[in-house]
């Protein structure tokens, strides 16, 4: 391989920007968005950095090339064209992974058999003998991508996609992957450095991501990467990465801010609590039975307040007016915490007017095959209303109303 790497690294539709100045910020160059990812040239120690320390990427595939491939045959032809003697040997064990888009053919694994022909034959040509498949454990993993007859093939350097991190022992319906969850706090600009806060945790996924940030803990320490197993570079990556994650545990910090989890399902505080456990967050992270329409008074100094509220009617609630109902109490409650910063990842087309408040940043994106809008909110103050007793009347408690900061002065 060259000293410096052509990579692509996968991602969720819309994150593909917070992807890119993640890149940059691990020492990634030549950074080019794509649609679902973000290609860039790395070193291999580089590379490695990457597969350790993003928070976003689900993938990190080093890409073979692009081939034109109509037919069986002409399929099988443009993948016997890659040199695979390359990459593989005869004591090393691969598998194919394969994906269609308006392709002539309608089943992957049809697609994934006759690549997997073309490699066996090209290794038995070359090298004498041929390689065994193993679907299940690979040593190396080949992602084939066919788009009309354009088909394109890459090795996967990190074998067990990078959104499973290894804490999710509980999941709940719908749950979000890891990965997005990252993506949302770094558009909500969290750092670890203040509080914060999700109304309707669910199975916790957003606070652990967040307790990663806050700990500095690499997301993927406590996996093995596909790479450490390839034949040529196998040794020198096991090598970088044990020093890698060496400096990864010497560098994590204690947590100074609360990070706090509510949610009304009991089911889902027990996933919650399981997966924060298995994270071994359950010092940083308090999880607490709470409704989210009655939040208590957060503490000080405020916050990122961040939730991802239900989509349609998951609530029993009666419909799209239900859920209007129960987005506008959500808004009365979450308005009321005030200075904190709030962020809400909305599925719902009425979320917004519902809601009651108009937000000063969006983001669009999607939470698997659902688009959704990042919403965010500027911190809500309080200011006093006019009281209207009499001049020089004794004045009544003082009452006061959620607003934004660019509305101060408004009348």
């Amino acid at each position: 391989m060259a000293e410096r790497l052509a990579l692509f690294a996968t991602t969720a539709r819309g994150t593909e920007e917070l992807l890119a100045d993640e890149l940059k910020e691990l020492g990634a160059r030549r950074i080019r968005q794509d649609r679902g990812g973000v290609r860039f040239m790395a070193s291999l120690d580089e590379a490695l950095k990457v597969c350790l320390w993003s928070r976003i990427a689900m993938r990190v595939l080093y890409p073979l090339g692009e081939f034109e491939a109509r037919g069986a045959e002409g399929l099988y032809e443009a993948v016997a064209s890659v040199p695979w003697e390359e990459h593989l040997t005869p004591e090393t064990t691969f598998a194919v992974e394969a994906t269609l888009k308006d392709s002539e053919h309608s089943h992957t694994g049809f697609v994934a058999l006759k690549v997997k022909d073309a490699v066996v034959d090209r290794m038995r040509d070359k090298r004498g003998a041929r390689p065994d498949v193993d679907p299940r454990n690979p040593d190396v993993g080949v992602v084939a991508h066919l788009v009309r007859e354009k088909l394109s093939l890459s090795l996967d350097l990190c074998g067990e996609p990078l959104h499973r991190r290894g804490y999710r022992v509980r999941p709940t319906a719908a749950p979000m992957k890891e990965t997005l969850a990252a993506a949302l706090l770094r558009a909500a600009g969290y750092t670890g450095e203040e509080a914060l806060v999700d109304p309707m945790c669910g199975s916790g996924t957003v606070l652990i991501e967040g307790g990663l940030i806050a700990r500095r803990r690499a997301p993927g320490i406590a996996r093995d990467f596909a790479v450490e197993k390839w034949p040529h570079l196998g040794a020198r990556a096991r090598e970088l990465l044990a020093d890698m994650r060496a400096d990864a545990r010497r560098h994590e910090r204690k947590v100074a801010v609360p990070i706090l989890g509510f949610d009304k399902d009991p089911e889902a505080l027990e996933a919650a609590r399981r997966n924060v456990k298995a994270a071994r967050l359950s010092e940083e992270i308090l999880l607490s039975e709470g409704d989210a329409t009655k939040l208590p008074p957060l503490p000080e100094p405020p916050g990122l307040l961040l939730t991802n509220p239900p989509y349609g009617d998951r609530l029993g609630s009666g419909g799209q007016k239900g859920m209007k109902s129960f987005y506008f109490k959500l808004g009365d409650s979450l308005r009321a915490q005030m200075g904190w910063r709030l962020f809400v990842l909305s599925g719902n087309e009425a979320f917004e007017s519902a809601f009651h408040a108009r937000p000063s940043s969006r983001r669009q994106l999607w939470n698997g095959p659902i688009e959704c809008t990042l919403l965010g909110y500027r911190p809500f103050y309080a200011r006093p209303r006019p009281s209207e007793a009499p001049l020089g009347a004794p004045q009544q408690p003082v009452d006061v109303a959620a607003v934004r900061p660019e509305d101060e002065g408004e009348e």
